[in-house]
């Protein structure tokens, strides 16, 4: 009896968020966390559900710009090193927007190692910003290149952390965009004071500031000040920046 061949993985994009707009002229690529090291495959519907809050302000605050907004469905969980798997799915999603929709700016926005993995994958030429939400990085080693960040040129970066984080460490993420900045300007990050890992204490603000942010990168709408006040800052002000409590994008 002849074995059957295993199925290859593929990666894939969940469906919209809300209706399909009929012209579409924007794509948010939503990227789920995952595991250091991992070749299961990720339950969609726990990725799904990491992300819905976000994909849903964002499908609402875009629909009338055209927006589609969808998750990304890794081939496994792990980002198992040098494969760096997430950032290749990352990348995969963003040529996929360009073959279903064409020439239209992509927004990346991760969460944990999906933060990562968006980061990693800006560097894209349909890329035009990055959001990571707690991005899980590595930490420092001497005998290792640093996480890589010349790809982020070009790109608007917000990267969103809890200075509670015991999952993965603030004070990572500070000095990735702090070398990030010495090569592009249009990095910036603010912190959510004594908030963790799942930034629920001030889930409305950060997701207020999510929405802020990527309706300015992908559509050119006018950001409220604390975030043009963090992208014009120098370091470390602008990499230190604290999310208030009742912020809001229409208080510009």
């Amino acid at each position: 009896m002849a074995h059957q061949a295993t199925p290859v993985r593929r990666a894939r994009l969940g469906r919209t968020f809300g209706p399909e707009p009929t012209a579409v002229s924007g794509a948010v690529l939503l990227l789920p966390g995952g595991d250091e090291i991992s070749g299961r495959r990720p339950s969609p519907l726990l990725a799904t559900a990491s992300v819905r809050g976000l994909g849903r302000r964002l499908a609402r605050a875009g629909r009338g710009e055209g927006l589609v907004t969808h998750v990304v469905h890794y081939r496994c969980r792990g980002w198992n090193g040098s494969e760096a798997n997430l950032a290749r799915d990352a990348a995969w999603a963003a040529d996929e927007v360009v073959r279903r929709y064409g020439d239209v700016p992509v927004c990346l926005a991760g969460i944990g190692m999906g933060g990562r993995a968006g980061l990693r994958a800006g560097g894209h030429e349909a890329v035009n910003s990055v959001l990571a939400l707690a991005p899980w990085l590595p930490e420092e080693d001497v005998a290792a290149s640093p996480e890589p960040v010349k790809q982020l040129v070009g790109r608007q970066v917000l990267i969103v952390h809890g200075t509670n984080d015991g999952r993965t460490d603030p004070e990572l993420s500070f000095r990735l965009a702090a070398r990030a900045k010495k090569a592009n300007r249009e990095v910036c990050r603010f912190e959510v004071h004594a908030d963790g890992h799942g930034l629920s204490q001030y889930r409305d603000e950060v997701l207020a500031l999510a929405e802020d942010f990527v309706m300015g990168a992908l559509f050119g709408r006018a950001v409220s000040r604390p975030v043009r006040d963090a992208f014009a800052a120098p370091p470390p002000l602008g990499l230190r920046m604290p999310l208030a409590v009742g912020f809001s994008p229409s208080r510009r």
